[in-house]
């Protein structure tokens, strides 16, 4: 996934842990605006997959330009790489940076404070639970105005996602994000579905049966703690399509898989969106 030339650098200076310079390490936000006359004041932080390896543009641009069409306002996230020897938590730390800085700037972009979800693929998904159930209120004594915000998504968006970093975990995930032979500690740390709770967001979460990728058993269990702890959520599985599938449509979107005709449903039970954007 390539940087965008009105991409947003998430901190003015290093980000924390930075292994250098280059392109690769700088998170940045790129900023993806509906039309004025259908802006609905929500907005969602987009995080690619690609096996915490690299980023998958149509998990990113498309999904953003896609948001558009409804009236959202998208920020496509490029976050650092185990590729690139980042392990846990820069992660972490550039989706939650990646949050505040909308939050921090919501009323520049004409955004509600109260309406910025996260939205991930595979393992973007894992990213965009993580914050799900890692998120933080914030440091209100900062001198960075951003970091005074809180970053909890007020809602996810969960698709074909890795989930644990237990048995069912996708393994080229793991390894990127956690390194060698992570301790049973640290696995226990990233394994999403162990941290719900009552506080956890609104979710919607898809996959497929056919997805020999990532197993089912990851959206299964999250959705299962999710229920334990009376977290509201809609949960599709779908029979055809394999990992990766996105969409499976390109602008002006005419053509897309069910789920996003359920996600706009969904977002509409939400009160996110107001009319029926899709054609």
């Amino acid at each position: 996934m390539q940087e965008k030339s009105n991409s947003i650098r998430l901190w003015p200076e290093d980000a924390p842990g930075a292994l250098g310079q280059e392109p690769h390490d700088i998170p940045t936000l790129t900023p993806y605006f509906p039309e004025e006359k259908i802006a609905t004041g929500a907005a969602i932080l987009v995080c690619p997959g690609g096996g915490y390896g690299h980023l998958a543009s149509h998990e990113g641009e498309d999904y953003a330009l896609f948001l558009n069409t409804l009236g959202i306002a998208a920020f496509v996230l490029q976050y650092r790489l185990g590729n690139n020897n980042y392990r846990h938590p820069a992660m972490l730390q550039d989706a939650a940076r990646g949050l505040r800085t909308i939050r921090a700037k919501a009323n520049d972009w004409n955004i509600e404070k109260n309406k910025i979800g996260i939205m991930g693929s595979s393992a973007g998904g894992h990213l965009a639970a993580t914050l799900l159930t890692h998120y933080d209120a914030g440091n209100p004594d900062s001198a960075d105005l951003i970091e005074r915000e809180n970053s909890r998504p007020d809602l996810g968006i969960l698709c074909y996602a890795v989930i644990t970093m237990g048995e069912h975990t996708h393994q080229g995930s793991q390894k990127n994000l956690l390194g060698e032979n992570p301790s049973p500690e640290l696995i226990k740390v990233l394994s999403n579905e162990l941290h719900v709770n009552a506080q956890t967001p609104p979710c919607f979460i898809w996959h497929t049966w056919e997805d020999k990728g990532v197993k089912l058993e990851n959206s299964l269990d999250f959705v299962a703690a999710l229920q334990r702890h009376d977290v509201p959520f809609d949960f599709h599985v779908y029979q055809k399509g394999p990992h990766g599938l996105g969409l499976a449509g390109k602008p002006p979107f005419k053509n897309v898989h069910p789920w996003a005709r359920d996600l706009e449903f969904w977002l509409r039970e939400q009160h996110w969106i107001t009319t029926n954007m899709i054609p």
